[in-house]
């Protein structure tokens, strides 16, 4: 049976979620087509051809930009099985239904998506045990993992790169060593579908997938994992194969900062294993909001953090989302204020100064009662429950501070930063006067480069 599996966003990755499931597609005798469409139009052909037509919806950048896609298969192939699989499948899966598609899948889709092109494949008055609710995807099981299968898509030096601070860059792999989380953070898409659970990759698998990477030209690899650091024993079989069977090869990793703290003992290995930087969802400098949003650390815990990846000589690269209903104009400039006071400035894209809290469907944010009462009518064109800040001005310090980003995303850091100081000063009511380091070379510290993300829409919908 011809199987056409679609990725319409992945942060600039070759994105696994085609990957892995094509692997367990091809070994039933399926022919599967790989789309992704970051990086290659999807053809007509190719639509009307398929019998079984299956959407990756890792984020929510992906599951909007579906929206367009989904009703194009629908009118070409009217009588195709559409599915829906991947983290924000569950979660829209309401909304998905209207747009025509037939079943929804959560964050452990491989072997479901195999029994449903097992089913699609008989005659229809056959067919008798396709799922179409959610409710009765989200078991979790635990899976037999494969290596995936990358064949069929667009080659890795057509993806995102890192960006070294001498000029090169590195050819980006990605990867998955676990999937889910076992923390509770209230904004977190996974929360709502895992449960604080969370299910690991062997090592093997792992790292055949790495070696097949490298073999196609990858020189950095990029775990993908919401927390490296959720199954730390698992996390360090890998990285010491990684750097014993490639040596040379560098890459980086997710880790929450409870996590960094909790482990910090680990750092030196992750430095002499090739890790070039650590991605960590700090969200706010404020202990209210870290409150709020259940992140499970706090504003001293990220300075001690910052200081402890400085001594490993590993960077840090914080993510924020500055803009919540309990930011204030002067809380905002204070994030402003400690990112210059850390040396943080060229760590932090300025996308993630931009970012306005996200609130989805069956977010564990509606659970609290002041965010009930700032929520309005669910929008299901931009898949939220959009609010307003009581306080104008810090609503429109984000808009302004959007499309800053949005005009200036190919210049340097520290400029666009040193803008959005200036912004953030005049809306506290003050003369600007912070001073943003000068920096000469193009690149201080090693990064991913991927502009449509650095670009991105004026809602700055990507959490």
């Amino acid at each position: 049976m011809r199987v056409l599996l679609i990725s319409t966003y992945d942060l600039g990755r070759q994105p696994f979620g085609l990957a892995s499931p094509a692997a367990w597609l091809r070994r039933e005798g399926h022919e599967v087509l790989l789309a992704d469409t970051t990086r290659a139009p999807l053809e007509d052909i190719e639509i009307r051809d398929a019998e079984f037509v299956a959407f990756y919806l890792p984020m929510h950048t992906a599951t909007r930009l579906a929206t367009p896609l989904i009703g194009r298969v629908r009118r070409l192939n009217p009588e195709v099985h559409i599915c829906g699989y991947g983290l924000y499948a569950p979660l829209n899966a309401e909304w998905l239904r209207t747009q025509g598609v037939n079943s929804i899948l959560d964050g452990e889709f491989e072997k479901d998506l195999v029994e449903i092109a097992k089913e699609v494949s008989l005659p229809k008055e056959m067919r008798s045990n396709i799922r179409t609710s959610p409710a009765d995807s989200i078991k979790l099981p635990r899976l037999q993992f494969l290596t995936p299968d990358r064949s069929g898509l667009p080659m890795l030096k057509e993806y995102a790169m890192v960006q070294m601070t001498d000029g090169t860059r590195r050819v980006v792999g990605s990867t998955e060593s676990s999937r889910g989380c076992k923390h509770l953070c209230k904004h977190c898409p996974i929360v709502p579908v895992y449960k604080g659970q969370f299910r690991v990759i062997p090592v093997d698998v792992v790292l055949n997938d790495v070696a097949a990477q490298v073999k196609a030209g990858a020189t950095h690899i990029s775990f993908s994992d919401p927390d490296f650091f959720n199954g730390p024993r698992h996390a360090t079989q890998i990285i010491k194969r990684l750097a014993t069977e490639h040596a040379g090869i560098t890459y980086d990793v997710t880790i929450k900062i409870e996590h960094l703290l909790r482990h910090k003992n680990l750092l030196p290995l992750l430095h002499d294993t090739g890790c070039l930087f650590i991605t960590s969802a700090v969200e706010s400098v404020d202990n209210q909001v870290l409150a709020k949003l259940a992140k499970g650390h706090t504003r001293e815990d990220f300075i001690r953090v910052v200081e402890l990846c400085r001594v490993s000589d590993i960077t840090l690269s914080p993510t924020f989302v500055p803009f919540t209903p309990w930011t204030t104009r002067d809380g905002y400039l204070d994030l402003i204020e400690m990112l210059v006071s850390l040396g943080l400035v060229e760590h932090v894209a300025p996308i993630q100064l931009a970012i306005r809290l996200l609130i989805t469907a069956g977010s564990a944010l509606l659970e609290l009662e002041d965010i009930r009462e700032k929520v309005t009518v669910f929008d299901h064109d931009s898949l939220t429950w959009p609010w307003q800040h009581s306080d104008a001005g810090v609503d429109d310090l984000q808009r302004k501070i959007i499309h800053l980003v949005g005009l200036h995303h190919n210049e340097p850091r520290a400029k666009v930063f040193s803008a959005i100081a200036d912004l953030a000063s005049k809306a506290s009511g003050r003369t600007p006067s912070i001073t943003v380091p000068s920096i000469k070379q193009a690149t201080v510290v090693p990064i991913i480069n991927e502009p449509w993300y650095c670009c991105a829409e004026p809602d700055a919908e990507l959490i």
